[in-house]
């Protein structure tokens, strides 16, 4: 039988109901019957459905880590129900009779050999790079950081209470412009400021002020350092591509070759998810979808994003919870400092394993002293979140003085709170099941700079057991 998991089938699905559908048919008896290859890389199954004939659908299992599905349904979903319900029979480990690998099926792997054969020979080919049109579009975007430079510099004389309805159309307009001039990082900037201050027009509630600042601040800092890389790049007539985040901020977009040819990839890595929420990006007009996840040989902390722009909801998958551990032949990280991205094609799912978490406390960082000189080096790069997600064992977390308190095993304590404007999660900690989470565990935690206490603060947002992850996000 092909190795599979319940969480790999889930997370192959374009969305809940699917699943739920897989399960009846596969629990109802809806396949006439099934076959599978002797060497059991190709498993098919006849399933009955709403058609005058039956179904055929199959599951490739060439390369264990991408299984692809096909079916002669006419449904549009992939992999659809009748896939994913003849996944739940393999998993299920029902009984399958011994068949030949159909001839379509051999040619199409042909094909698939010969296209990955390709792939390999063009990665191996140096990058071409048209130097002119490179170069026109880096003296474009000079242009356009001038532009910003010079918005930014009279907004600061004038101050922001001087913003009225006309001239937050003035920044609108910049915004657009800014496409334009392939500006997208200082785009999203002027976006995210307009949102502010037209919530501090609203309610005159100073935390949008304080915001506003501090994404003006970003925003300079965007402009000064970007329009110092790129005139750099231009001086010394090296256009190529760099590892640092600058590329990506003035329109680069990272490819998956690309990224592993700058040596930022390792093989047979192994990774579990420790956390995952939604949340709505209302300059991005998009919802993203933000993983956590560690490496569990070095404990490391990195996140994957999954962007879905509202004009195309019903066209992206959302992405969701994974509870297995990923076995991952390559796996590629983009530029950045701690939490980098993380990105991969093609996994192994195994079922996580009280030796895996116990192993993961031993990488966990093991006093709030040490975590707080990393996580104050790391924010006082002024482009950064003004957060770090890590890993850190504890003695207890407790009330004092009705704020939740974590203590180290040397005595030091941390104030534990919710950063504003994402789901809270402090409230959870009191309907835990049991006391013995909140003693001598692992938590998985949002360390940031809170600005109403002028100190490092946590907010909470994974308990790690030797024996379970509890989330205290979905």
């Amino acid at each position: 039988m092909a190795q599979l998991s319940e969480q790999q089938i889930i997370s192959m699905a374009a969305n809940a109901s699917a699943i739920s559908n897989a399960r009846k048919i596969s629990s109802k008896g809806g396949f006439v019957s099934l076959s599978k290859s002797e060497d059991g890389t190709f498993y098919m199954g006849e399933c009955s459905g709403s058609g005058k004939t039956n179904y055929i659908t199959s599951v490739d299992f060439i390369n264990p880590e991408e299984p692809v599905c096909r079916c002669s349904c006419p449904s549009h979903q992939y992999p659809c129900k009748h896939s994913l319900a003849l996944l739940f029979e393999i998993y299920e480990e029902k009984s399958f009779t011994i068949c030949e690998i159909p001839e379509d099926i051999l040619q199409k792997r042909e094909k698939k050999v010969q296209r990955e054969q390709k792939k390999e020979e063009k990665k191996k080919e140096p990058p071409k790079v048209n130097k002119a049109a490179r170069t026109k579009k880096m003296k474009k975007q000079l242009e356009g950081l001038a532009m910003t430079e010079q918005v930014i510099t009279q907004l600061l004389q004038a101050g922001l209470g001087t913003i009225s309805g006309n001239s937050i159309k003035v920044y609108k307009d910049l915004a657009k412009q800014l496409g334009d001039y392939y500006l997208p990082g200082p785009q999203l900037y002027i976006k995210r400021l307009i949102l502010e201050i037209e919530e501090l027009q609203k309610d005159s509630d100073n935390r949008h002020y304080q915001k506003a600042i501090g994404i003006l601040i970003k925003l300079h800092a965007l402009v000064k350092k970007s329009a110092i890389y790129l005139n750099e790049k231009l001086q010394s007539d090296e256009i190529g591509d760099e590892d640092t985040v600058l590329y990506e901020e003035l329109g680069g977009i990272w490819q998956l070759d690309q990224l592993q040819r700058m040596g930022l990839k390792k093989e047979n890595a192994r990774i579990l998810q420790l956390s995952f929420q939604v949340y709505l990006d209302r300059a991005k007009e998009e919802y993203i979808d933000l993983g956590y996840w560690t490496d569990l040989d070095t404990g490391e902390i990195f996140t994957v994003y999954n962007y879905r722009p509202l004009k195309a909801l019903k066209y992206i998958k959302q992405e969701d919870s994974i509870f297995d551990v990923l076995n991952i032949p390559a796996l590629t990280y983009y530029p950045g400092g701690m939490n980098r991205r993380i990105r991969w094609e093609g996994a192994k799912f195994i079922p996580v394993s009280p030796k895996d978490l116990k192993n993961l406390k031993e990488k966990a960082y093991q006093d709030i002293q040490t975590v707080a000189k990393v996580v104050k080096n790391e924010i006082k790069n002024t482009l950064v979140d003004n957060k770090v997600v890590l890993l850190l064992a504890f003695e207890r977390i407790g009330v004092a003085e009705e704020s939740y308190i974590l203590k180290d095993h040397t005595g030091s304590t941390i104030l534990l709170k919710d950063i504003e404007g994402e789901e809270k999660t402090i409230d959870k900690l009191s309907i835990l099941p049991d006391e013995k989470f909140l003693e001598g565990q692992m938590v998985l935690g949002a360390f940031f700079y809170d600005e109403e206490t002028k100190r490092i603060c946590m907010q909470p947002y994974s308990i790690i057991t030797e024996e379970q992850v509890v989330r205290l996000l979905y």
